[in-house]
């Protein structure tokens, strides 16, 4: 990557085993204020239900704590589900958190349900029927014409868009986020910022040429720009980052056969590997190693996918631990002078 790199940090609230979910939100302001210091771009939050291992359920919610107890870092989602929301109500939260902090909000968006099909359907609030997935395209034009004041005059709800809250904050940056064709296609043929999520897809290197081929201007972006958010654990050892890694691992075995769990200690998820080792094989791509491997390993990440942005992406469940992945890679990559300088 270039030497100007642009690095950002994705806050998924792990739970460890034994702790709370106000413990993790604890973690979540701490982070954030430590990744303000060191230089990171921007820090988002994401949506998780129903999980005993992630407190985000509401990214909504913690986007204004999170600005208010940091200085210049940009704070987002990570993404909001649309499919679960009304648009108008996503432009008023939006809209709100961009004049309680004006110039910083990032507003993420995704199809995906951020849980099991069973939650999903607890989160509707009609439930007549399911909610269908294929007028997320409509849905996300209607939320941002409210935020662009866009809609046409014969539009039955045309008149809201001036009602937004306002104060010199102006609207958040819109993104779109996802890992398969359809996300690539809509971020283009809006004109959005485009996010993979490389940690849940490893080979969607595809889905970069896609949203590139078909982007279309936009009165939001000229030209397409690509963030890929991939996991990353960094540690003063090559052993050290491995053994780190095996929590989520566990997680993820357990998550394959049906099973939510709190974030497991590294000496339990170590035990419990070794005795299932199938379930020890790397299943996504994991960028982990000392300083300089890691750094090595998100270049590669970033050229494989033509990426101007990077956004890092893990879950501990020692703090002090994710604390120094994060410090280890900003001071590998210089992050601090070049957030000053910038």
């Amino acid at each position: 990557m270039p030497a100007n790199t642009i690095l950002s940090v994705l806050d998924q609230s792990p739970i460890a085993e034994g702790s709370t979910a106000a413990d993790a939100l604890a973690n979540t302001l701490d982070l954030a204020r430590l990744a303000d210091d060191l230089g990171y771009h921007r820090y988002w939050l994401a949506e998780h239900h129903a999980s005993p291992a992630l407190a985000g359920a509401a990214p909504e919610a913690l986007i204004g704590p999170v600005a208010l107890a940091t200085r210049r870092i940009r704070v987002g989602s990570g993404g909001i589900m649309l499919p679960h929301y009304s648009p108008f109500k996503v432009a008023e939260t939006f809209r709100l958190l961009s004049a309680l902090a004006p110039g910083r909000i990032d507003l993420g968006l995704g199809r995906a349900p951020g849980t099991d099909g069973r939650t999903a359907f607890a989160l509707q609030r009609d439930r007549s029927r399911r909610m269908p997935h294929e007028d997320f395209p409509q849905n996300l034009a209607e939320l941002i014409a409210y935020l662009d004041d866009a809609l046409p005059d014969d539009h039955a709800f045309a008149a809201l868009a001036g009602t937004l809250p306002s104060g010199g904050g102006g609207s958040p940056d819109v993104w779109l986020l996802g890992s398969s064709p359809d996300s690539a296609l809509w971020a283009a043929e809006a004109g959005l910022p485009y996010c993979i999520a490389d940690f849940i897809n490893s080979d969607a290197a595809q889905l970069a040429d896609l949203y590139r081929r078909r982007f279309e201007p936009s009165g939001h972006l000229a030209a397409p720009h690509l963030m890929v958010a991939t996991w990353t654990i960094a540690a003063d050892t090559s052993d050290e980052a491995e053994r780190l890694a095996a929590p989520a691992r566990m997680m993820m075995a357990h998550l394959h056969r049906g099973t939510l769990i709190p974030v497991p200690s590294v000496d339990k998820a170590l035990a419990w590997l070794a005795d299932h080792p199938a379930a020890s094989q790397r299943g996504r791509r994991t960028v982990l190693g000392t300083p300089a491997e890691v750094r090595a390993g998100l270049d590669a990440v970033a050229a494989q996918y033509g990426a101007d942005e990077l956004m890092l992406v893990n879950i501990l469940p020692d703090h002090a631990a994710r604390r120094r992945s994060y410090e280890l890679v900003a001071h590998e990559y210089g992050l601090a002078s070049l957030a000053a300088a910038a």
